[in-house]
């Protein structure tokens, strides 16, 4: 018996604790969010190539991506929902290994239809990255570093855009656009193994500290974790506010997605080889700004700013800036001019994203995040499948006239602003633990 009492001593003690290890999590949502990002850009950089492999009209290309926002639409509630019950670790896992294997499948299309079902079966999966992503920052941050965790995994979309035109031209070049689907579509599954791995909880994780744990949870009023249903939610101003936000300004980053590489090889007749350059310098400008759109609102908290005006004039900020890119068809003679101002319009989105999605976590208890976050990218998926089939007609119809669609861009940020400024109580909602105060 003492012969293996020392094993049992080693076995059962615990593991040393990691100083700031809320910023891993972080790291591992940034992560995801790249691996999901370059995912859904592959089709948009290669489109130019497919559509004439296969013969696509614009039109087609945006039923296309019309049905990837769909099934982005569906499971956007379904997925927070499924979130909030069974717990991130498990649900989050299960939707990138849905997305990782609908990403391979595009590999195996041969028509419209075929891609049509692959892109389906990837708007389904993602569908989960947000809702999982505010909900982890929701309970692994306290309130004052939500927006800038946030700005952080956020640029994981602007890092994957990146990524893609840089990876996806050059794997194409040697092995042919299908085998750029594998490659993207195997890298997600390594988010999968990881996450299985390091996610827990915090108040199970090993790693983390008691120390930490308590300034985590310093500025949380809400412990709850049932969960909240929609009725509930959605009798609340902050919920349409975020939800309307998102149906106005999350298809315009659609547009630039899935539209831009088409728009450059159209306009200035950019071919795939080329395409990268133009690509990571809006993308990169997309990044500083997911990160300084948080911070922003972050250090106006810090020097005593409330919660809702710091997001709102961060936000604010971010939509003045955006206009930039109503004068893309006055440059239209220069590529770098017209690559500028959309990098700047990309920017100010990914900052006024970073603060927007911040209005789910600052007025929900943590038990309703992911349901939160799922009913505004439903409004966003909505939006962006309409956006969609409209850019692509239109298109058709006028010949390529990108000029009426970049003014539209660069005016509907100030537009639901003013909606979310009407809609978004003068206090911040609390948590009680049925769930909410009265708005």
């Amino acid at each position: 018996m003492s012969a293996t009492a020392p094993f049992k001593y080693q076995v059962t003690q615990p593991p040393h604790t990691i100083r700031n290890f809320r910023w891993v999590i972080c790291g591992l949502l940034l992560y995801a969010t790249t691996v999901n990002y370059m995912d859904r850009a592959v089709l948009g950089i290669l489109e130019p190539t497919i559509a004439a492999d296969l013969h696509w009209s614009d039109t087609e290309y945006g039923v296309i991506s019309m049905v990837f926002q769909i099934g982005y639409a569906i499971m956007m509630p379904l997925a927070g929902r499924v979130i909030d019950s069974i717990g991130l670790r498990i649900g989050y896992a299960l939707a990138t290994l849905l997305w990782s294997i609908s990403s391979l499948a595009h590999s195996l299309a041969g028509s419209g239809f075929q891609f049509g079902i692959a892109r389906l079966g990837l708007g389904l999966g993602e569908a989960a990255n947000f809702p999982a992503c505010i909900k982890a920052v929701a309970d692994w941050f306290p309130k004052r570093e939500r927006a800038f965790a946030t700005g952080i995994f956020n640029g994981g979309s602007n890092l994957g855009a990146i990524l893609a035109p840089l990876l996806v031209p050059a794997v194409y070049a040697h092995f042919g656009w299908r085998a750029a689907f594998l490659f993207t579509g195997s890298l997600s599954f390594t988010f999968v193994v990881l996450w299985l791995i390091i996610y827990r909880e915090p108040e199970k994780h090993p790693r983390l500290s008691a120390q930490e744990l308590a300034l985590i949870r310093s500025d949380q009023e809400g412990t709850s974790t049932d969960t909240v249903p929609y009725r509930e939610v959605l009798e609340h101003r902050a919920a349409w506010a975020f939800l309307i936000g998102k149906f106005l300004t999350d298809p315009v980053w659609w547009f630039y997605l899935f539209w831009l590489p088409n728009f450059l090889h159209n306009a200035y007749h950019v071919e795939l080889a080329h395409i990268g350059a133009p690509l990571i310098t809006v993308y990169a400008a997309s990044a500083v700004g997911s990160i300084g759109g948080g911070w922003l609102s972050s250090f106006l908290i810090e020097h005593g700013s409330p919660v809702q005006k710091a997001r709102k004039v961060a936000m604010l900020v971010c939509a003045l800036a955006v206009t930039a890119v109503i004068f893309v068809p006055e440059v239209s003679s220069s590529l770098w001019w017209t690559v500028a101002l959309i990098g700047i319009a990309a920017a100010a989105h990914q900052g006024w994203s970073a603060n927007l999605f911040t209005v789910a976590s600052d007025n929900f208890p943590r038990a309703a995040v992911g349901s939160v976050v799922g009913l505004g990218g439903l409004g966003g998926a909505v939006g962006g499948a309409l956006v969609q089939l409209s850019v692509g007609k239109w298109l058709d119809y006028s010949h390529g006239a990108y000029g009426p669609i970049f003014i539209i861009c660069g005016c509907i940020y100030l537009v639901a602003l003013l909606i979310i400024h009407l809609l978004l109580p003068k206090r911040r909602e609390t948590a009680t633990p049925s769930g909410f105060s009265p708005a």
